[in-house]
């Protein structure tokens, strides 16, 4: 079987402080380096309501209030986080061999609260990570090429935009 070496993560949550916020989404895609996909994962994470609706409030949950109302609606239906981070060791040790390199948009920020809410996965991962968004800032200042992708918000559908993102970028390597 063919191991993958990235792990590409998103996760949706109430807001983006790691010490406030909470994850609500999580979703995965384990590719080879050639970012040919190989499987993925995707759970719901249970989150008190009352934290969901003091924290998912301003002004982007108000421009992504389809997403919000999703996020929210499909709550009930969540796991532990820690259940969650249980499946997705799992994950990783059906897919990956020993160097699971993170990646994604901006996944500095994701790690963030993999440090806090999983850590056992973190210890898993390599310090070393793939960040779409320098590939962003280089293309858009120094090369004034734009890759537009939609903006759902859904954590599936972001990674998926970041891997065809990465793609794009690729293309100018050739």
């Amino acid at each position: 079987m063919k191991k993958a070496k990235l792990l590409w993560l998103d996760l949706e949550m109430t807001g983006l402080d790691p010490e406030k916020d909470r994850i609500l989404e999580v979703a995965a895609i384990a590719t080879d380096m050639s970012l040919s996909q190989i499987a993925t994962y995707e759970a719901v994470v249970k989150v008190d309501a009352s934290l969901m609706k003091e924290r998912m409030v301003g002004e982007f949950w108000e421009n992504n209030f389809a997403s919000r109302d999703a996020l929210q609606a499909q709550n009930q239906d969540g796991k532990p986080i820690k259940e969650v981070e249980k499946e997705l060791l799992k994950f990783l040790d059906d897919h990956f061999g020993k160097e699971i390199y993170l990646a994604g948009n901006s996944i500095h920020q994701d790690r963030k609260f993999i440090e806090r809410e999983m850590p056992e996965l973190n210890k898993r991962l390599h310090y070393r990570m793939l960040d779409v968004s320098a590939w962003k800032i280089y293309f858009e200042n120094a090369k004034h090429k734009k890759f537009t992708k939609p903006e759902n918000h859904r954590a599936l559908d972001d990674i998926n935009g970041s891997i065809e993102e990465l793609k794009w970028y690729l293309t100018f390597l050739k």
